[in-house]
């Protein structure tokens, strides 16, 4: 007789499973702390280039699309978090004159894996 029994198949699915339900957290943690590393490179990158732009302008840009525009960068990161380049939250400087991006924080909700919100980044 060929072929596989069905007491066989459930045997293998069950090993399968198994498998799978000790694999599964571990990946989806790694997922989140990968998209906690790119927001924080994401942040870094774009204080520097705000930094950048100041230096050069001596004033902040009047928004992110400004850096692009004066190819301080080729386009505004995502947030990774939120997956869009439209959630970050814009800082004004201290003084009203210097411009409207003193520095960018992300729009996501919740919390990293050591318990900092997003937004404290």
């Amino acid at each position: 007789m060929k072929g596989f029994t069905l007491i066989e198949l459930l045997v293998a699915m069950a090993i399968i499973a198994a498998l799978l339900s000790l694999a599964a957290p571990r990946y989806i943690g790694n997922i989140d702390r990968s998209k906690e590393a790119v927001l924080r490179e994401n942040l870094a990158t774009l204080r520097e280039v705000l930094d950048k732009y100041y230096a050069d302008n001596g004033v902040y840009p009047p928004n992110l699309e400004a850096l692009v525009e004066a190819r301080y960068m080729r386009r505004v990161p995502l947030d990774p978090v939120t997956e869009s380049a439209s959630t970050w939250v814009l800082v004004p400087p201290p003084q009203a004159d210097q411009g409207a991006v003193f520095d960018v924080r992300s729009g996501a909700k919740g919390k990293t894996h050591d318990g900092t919100p997003y937004q404290n980044l």
